[in-house]
């Protein structure tokens, strides 16, 4: 699908997320200002931005791990739940993948990735597992299985939290600078599990710094700073032709390294 036809059928279909007006402070600093994004079903939206410029925030709301104070976001046509079981629905709908790996210590590979169906969505131990061991093959690790986390790399570890997000069939997959922590040579092959969920049509956000994911993987990126999005078009324009100051900067300040 080139970057054109993803638009089209954004235009064409419902979209999945939407983001109206959404304002959210911590004290008197305003880290979401006024954010109104829409993010179609099957379409890779990447947010770049400086550091402190809202990203993980806004990526954050969008399951509700951060409440907000204006506005509305909707998963699906439906307006997020402030809590209660409707939001633990929601939730399941919604993958997440953070810095850190959250992973079980005391579990195994293959227990972390059938925990959520089993215990959330009831599914029986034998089916739950073998879709774990399906999940665990397509990022790279079914051979770990049996393991701990802390017998994995970093990077092992965070394919295996993208393991345990996707277990659940979740509608959209949330990635909050998901290589952040890891060393230099592991990023590529999280990065690589990601192109590849990408390119099966996962609806996906991602806060990244890298900025080759950005350009390979993403349909549309979004540039933040201070807590407004400033700026979104395809990887394509965004990266030859920015069109403010504050992208120019900072892709100034990023692309010279």
């Amino acid at each position: 699908m080139t970057q054109s036809d993803s638009a089209g059928t954004a235009a064409a279909g419902e979209p999945l997320v939407v983001l109206d007006h959404v304002d959210k402070w911590f004290g008197d600093l305003h880290v979401l200002q006024d954010i109104e994004l829409s993010i179609a079903r099957g379409e890779v939206v990447v947010v770049i931005g400086p550091s402190g410029s809202g990203k993980s925030t806004l990526c954050r709301a969008i399951n509700r791990l951060e409440t907000i104070d204006k506005g509305s976001i909707s998963l699906d046509g439906q307006p997020l739940p402030a809590e209660g079981k409707e939001l633990a629905k929601l939730r399941a709908e919604v993958g997440m993948v953070f810095q850190s790996f959250n992973l079980f210590a005391h579990k195994t590979i293959l227990e972390n990735v059938t925990l959520g169906p089993m215990k959330v969505r009831g599914v029986k131990k034998a089916d739950a597992e073998k879709r774990g061991m399906e999940l665990l093959d397509r990022v790279g690790i079914a051979h770990q299985a049996q393991k701990y986390p802390a017998q994995l790399s970093g990077g092992q570890q965070q394919r295996v939290a993208i393991a345990r997000a996707l277990a659940m069939d979740p509608k959209v997959m949330l990635f909050d600078e998901p290589t952040s922590a890891l060393d230099p040579e592991m990023i590529k092959e999280v990065l690589d599990v990601m192109v590849d969920l990408a390119k099966q049509g996962m609806t996906m956000v991602v806060v990244t710094h890298e900025m080759g994911f950005a350009r390979t993987a993403a349909d549309r990126v979004v540039f933040m700073a201070d807590g407004a999005i400033v700026e979104e078009n395809t990887p394509e324009e965004f990266f030859t032709n920015p069109q403010s100051d504050r992208a120019k900067d900072f892709l100034g300040k990023i692309l010279k390294h």
